[in-house]
């Protein structure tokens, strides 16, 4: 799980990028975690579609956490959540079907 935390803009995009591609890199299904975002503009769209694109090119998985409402209209009006539906809470992205048995988790 990748959480993000504070202001997600042109330069915290700079900082969070390598982790994200490192995070997008393995093989495990992945979850990034959007809750304790604050602010959230185009910056982070693109942070989360080249992480959905990489995941994909690698026949992974990548789940969205974020119940900001904010946050929520923008990936809606984007139509980034079409792509990458949000779920509200942690457990909820875990415990998506098939998910934990591509962890290997119980």
């Amino acid at each position: 799980v990748l959480e993000l935390r504070g202001e997600i803009d042109i330069l915290s995009a700079q900082e969070i990028h390598p982790h994200m591609d490192a995070v997008t890199g393995r093989p495990e299904p992945d979850v990034v975690d959007l809750t304790p975002v604050e602010f959230f503009d185009c910056a982070g769209l693109r942070l989360l579609y080249r992480a959905r694109r990489r995941v994909l090119d690698r026949g992974g998985e990548l789940r969205l956490v974020c119940s900001d409402r904010l946050v929520l209209r923008i990936l809606r009006i984007t139509g980034l959540a079409e792509l990458l539906p949000p779920v509200a809470g942690i457990d909820e992205a875990l415990d998506a079907p098939g998910f934990r048995a591509a962890t290997g988790a119980p």
